[in-house]
This record gives structure tokens, sequence and C-alpha cells, in this order.
């Protein structure tokens, strides 16, 4: 009998019709988060769930279920700050994620983000869908130029590194980065500065994982530490950045521009960013790409069948 899986949103094909060799599946068709009370109860009906972003599998959860059927949270993503994995440990729950198939999709992001922020690519393209233009003229959204500027990373695992690769080999950046823990190896000549250092570069990217641990990370005083001509980019998790601090630094010109693809309350964007031509907003397309999706799920798949063959789990977190 194979064992029941909860999948919590749609999945490409070539996912599910993997997933559905080996396990009995549940496939939620609504594309918004699961409910807390659908979370407690998929603990108690299924064998293993393949949750993702933003499904609340919290300490309230788990600590009403003290004897769940369920044994692993196959996780979708690199992310799994929306689970409490000390929790889920308690209760007997084992949490695994998706880590090596995003690295580069997310880099690709942080890349465009710069770039659309600096060169003022959505103002412009904003203007030409008005039907606004009217001819290129020397001075028209005059923008920053990214090549030879200096690149601050905070937070330099295997996104981190992608991200200097990309800017170091293709666009000559000066890379400095700050990390909790000393990085041997970060592939690219780069200095491992304190957090300050980092964020006085001229280009900023958040590349930290989300949880407990960074929320509001870049807060009034971080941002206190960027230049007036810089600009903050975030592909990590939006509640690593304050968002108020960051409205407050923007509308007073202290900084420069950012560039945003998570938001602080996902899927709600703070009104004040709408308004603004200094900032580029993305809806999390950090993993937006076909082959990346596929990955990331075969992973996923990869971690339920290790678990119920009795294998040692490729990404336990």
């Amino acid at each position: 009998m194979k064992p029941e899986v909860l999948i919590t949103r749609p999945l490409p094909g070539k996912v599910i019709a993997e997933a559905i060799r080996y396990f009995s599946l549940t496939i939620r068709e609504d594309t918004t988060p699961l409910s807390p009370q659908a979370c407690v109860d998929s603990l108690h009906q299924y064998d293993a769930v393949l949750p993702t972003l933003g499904d609340p599998y919290s300490t309230q959860v788990f600590s009403e279920n003290h004897a769940p059927r369920c044994r692993l949270l196959a996780n979708f993503g690199v992310g799994y700050n929306h689970i409490d994995v000390t929790a889920a440990k308690e209760a007997g729950v084992i949490v695994t994620n998706t880590p090596g198939a995003v690295t580069d999709a997310t880099a690709d992001i942080a890349l465009t983000l710069m770039l659309m922020t600096a060169r003022r690519a959505g103002e412009g393209e904003r203007m030409l869908r008005a039907g606004q233009w009217q001819g290129w003229h020397p001075t028209q959204l005059l923008g920053a130029h990214m090549s030879g500027k200096s690149l601050g990373i905070i937070g330099m695992g295997r996104i981190g590194k992608a991200i200097a690769k990309r800017a170091h080999f293709g666009f000559d950046m000066a890379v400095r980065f700050y990390n909790r823990s000393a990085v041997g190896a970060p592939g690219v000549p780069a200095d491992q500065v304190d957090m300050q250092t980092a964020l006085a570069a001229d280009f900023v990217v958040i590349a930290v994982p989300g949880g407990p641990a960074t929320q509001h990370l870049i807060d009034a005083d971080a941002l206190g530490h960027m230049q007036p001509h810089a600009f903050l980019i975030n592909i990590a998790r939006g509640d690593i950045v304050q968002e108020s601090a960051l409205i407050e630094a923007l509308q007073s010109k202290s900084i420069a521009g950012a560039g945003l693809d998570v938001y602080e309350n996902e899927p709600k964007i703070a009104p004040d960013f709408m308004q603004m031509e200094n900032v580029t907003l993305l809806p999390h397309l950090g993993t937006a790409a076909s082959e990346i999706r596929e990955a990331m799920g075969l992973m996923a798949i990869d971690n339920l069948r290790a678990f119920f063959e009795g294998k040692p789990l490729p990404n336990q977190v």
C-alpha cells in the first residue's frame, strides 16, 4: 500500500507524474497557503505532507498534535521559516527542503533587480506603456551604472556566492560580504567584513535565511549605514527588512532605491511602495523558471522516497 501524501499546492506535471509512481496523492488545487486548521488536519490525515511557502506549520499547530500520523514535511523550497522545525521535531515530524535547486535562479533575480532598479527599467516601461515617451534625449531617465561598483552581500551561503560570481565576473564589481560564520572560500575575490561595512557598498543584496534570528535584521539603524546613492535588493524573505524603515529611507532619499522580490506581509504590498518610482517590485519570481520548479519538486519527491524507503534523507534541515 502506497503512503498517503498531501501536496498543498499545484506543482508542475513532471513532478506529479513522478510522485504518483510512489505515493497515493491528494493534490490541493488552491494556490493560496493552507489555513492553520488545515495544517492541523493534515498532520492527522496523511503519512507525509509536501508543503511550501506560507503553509503555517507553527508552534501552535504542533502543540495541538502530540501524536501525529504525519512523520515528514518535505518542503518545496529552500526557505522553511513557515515551519517551526523545533516544534516539528518535538512532535516527531522530520523536515526537509530543496536547497541546491534554487541557487542560480534566485541569484539571477538578484541581478535582474539590481539592473532594473539602477537603470530605472520599470519606470521606463511604465512611461512607454502609458504613451508618455516622446523619444530619446540625452538626459532622459538617467540611472546608475553598475559595472565597477561595490557590492555588499548580507549572507554568503549558496545564493550569496552565486550572486558574487555573477557580479564579479559579469560586472567587475568589488565584492564584500557579511556572514555570521567565517567563509573560507567565497568563490571570487571578496572581503568578509562587518555588517556596517557591507551595508556601505553601492549595491546591497540581502541573502540570509528567514526566521526569528533575521527578522528585521535590516531596520532603520542598518539602513542608516547605507549611502545616499546606494540600492537595497531583497531576494531572501520579506520580514528580514523592516518595511516601514525602508519606506522612510526611500522617502527621505537617504538611499537611492530598492529592488524587492519578497515582502514583509506577502502577498500584501505596502501602498507606499506602489507609489514610488525608485522601487522595483516583482511578485516573488526568485525560482519562477519551469526547469527550476521541476527540479525543486523532484528533490522534494526524493526526500519523500528516501524517508519511506528507510534511506538517509538527502536534505534534512
